[in-house]
């Protein structure tokens, strides 16, 4: 009853059908919350993609100014010289044939994989582990380089993933409830800005069609995206 309760006084203080300014939804968000975490702030966007195109089925990544506000664990599989660039960088974990054991095993305990394209033959005999958990490395999102320095700092910093689902949604983590409202603000325009910068030729007409924050435990607020711009 106590999370019913909470659910009702809250969602008594916004309308659902009302699309709100960024800065209003962003306070929206922060005011509205009741756990004692401090929860992630996420973005759901609908876009008017259809990922079976391929130059609809969008997949880049983004710095943001501010990080998402979590510690990211990565693994980096690699060999030579480029297990010291990984380690000094920061990664977690750092090798190849023993973590391709461990992974293989059923082991995923870390958050994103960079790997250097030689571990690729072996990495992607591993797909239907690593596919549905959203592990697997790829080119386009930055996480297959010969760069791995640069990838696991990008990581560690903040860097987001902005993947199309088969939905046409992109869901994706701006931040935490404890951050300011400029700095939500600041993570959120740098996201809408990317996308919108990498809107595909073939789409005609509205390319947005609907975007809405949260928080974990939170209410998705409707945000106007005609007010980032």
């Amino acid at each position: 009853m106590k999370y019913s309760k909470n659910i009702e006084t809250v969602t008594s203080k916004y309308e659902k059908n009302v699309a709100y300014s960024l800065s209003d939804a962003v306070d929206l968000v922060q005011g509205l919350k009741y756990s004692r975490f401090d929860e992630s702030v996420d973005l759901a966007i609908n876009l008017d993609v259809d990922p079976r195109h391929a130059e609809e089925n969008i997949r880049l990544t983004t710095p943001l100014p501010h990080g998402t506000g979590k510690i990211v664990s990565v693994l980096v599989l690699t060999s030579g010289p480029k297990e010291k660039e990984a380690l000094d960088a920061g990664a977690d974990f750092v090798g190849n044939k023993e973590f391709l054991l461990k992974i293989k095993n059923g082991w995923t305990d870390i958050d994103k994989i960079v790997a250097t394209p030689d571990m690729m033959g072996e990495l992607g005999k591993l797909g239907k582990i690593l596919g549905p958990k959203g592990l697997m490395p790829n080119p386009k999102s930055g996480t297959v380089t010969m760069n791995v320095g640069k990838a696991v700092s990008d990581l560690k910093a903040g860097q987001v993933e902005l993947r199309v689902e088969s939905t046409g949604i992109v869901h994706v983590s701006c931040g935490k409830v404890s951050f300011s409202a400029a700095q939500l603000v600041d993570n959120i325009r740098v996201i809408y800005e990317t996308i919108t910068k990498a809107r595909p030729s073939s789409v005609k007409g509205q390319y947005f069609k609907k975007m809405t924050i949260s928080s974990t435990m939170g209410p998705g607020i409707v945000v106007d995206h005609n007010s980032i711009g």
